[in-house]
């Protein structure tokens, strides 16, 4: 039986069972696939969301887990750079004078600018300026010699066991005129040198912030 032939008006909808078997499969079909339509819908969509989400967090996981395992595997390494890094460190932290040592760095400072065959106008240390773990002492400096006597005592105090430091550096002619090769010049500059704060010292600025 073709279901064109079937007028839909002689369907008793209180006896379903004794509609044409053609008419049952169709209903049949459209309901299987109205099941399947609300199964997605209510449940399957759900589900595939949570699996998208889970195999994104899984990438997520596996990507963690790779550099995890690279750097385990450079632990040694690492491990070996972190100690060059402390000796490093403690070599230039010992390049720092304490309290005691400041004013002989000083000295050495100004007999380096001496022996370079300068002559001092000015040498005055200003203020400390506290930082992390250490002091800077900056110094005003004013000079009179020549370009070989300043390349001198800028070699001689790069020389020097402690760290020291040169900024603001300016040179002009003595007397405000033109410099002739070999005369004198004045030169300007702030020396910086630096001290380790000792632990009493790190507590109290600690206790300041």
């Amino acid at each position: 039986m073709n279901l064109s032939d079937i007028d839909l008006n002689d369907l008793d909808f209180n006896n379903v069972g004794q509609w044409p078997a053609a008419v049952r499969g169709v209903v049949l079909a459209l309901v299987a696939a109205l099941v399947v339509g609300l199964g997605y819908w209510f449940f399957t969509r759900d589900a595939l969301a949570q699996l998208d989400t889970a195999a994104r967090h899984e990438t997520e996981l596996k990507q963690q887990l790779q550099a995890k395992a690279a750097k385990a595997a450079n632990l040694e390494a690492y491990e070996a750079q972190l100690k060059e890094m402390r000796t490093s460190f403690g070599a230039m932290l010992r390049q720092l004078p304490n309290k005691t040592e400041v004013a002989d760095l000083l000295v050495d400072v100004s007999q380096t600018g001496l022996a370079s065959g300068l002559e001092f106008e000015l040498f005055k240390p200003q203020a400390e300026v506290p930082k992390d773990f250490y002091a800077e002492l900056p110094i005003a400096i004013k000079v009179h010699g020549t370009y070989h006597d300043f390349g001198n005592f800028i070699s001689g105090v790069a020389s020097l066991p402690r760290i020291v430091t040169l900024h603001d550096i300016s040179i002009t002619p003595a007397g405000g005129k033109k410099g002739q090769p070999g005369g004198q010049l004045v030169m300007n500059l702030t020396a910086k040198t630096y001290r380790y704060l000792e632990a009493g010292e790190i507590q109290a600025k600690e206790k300041g912030k």
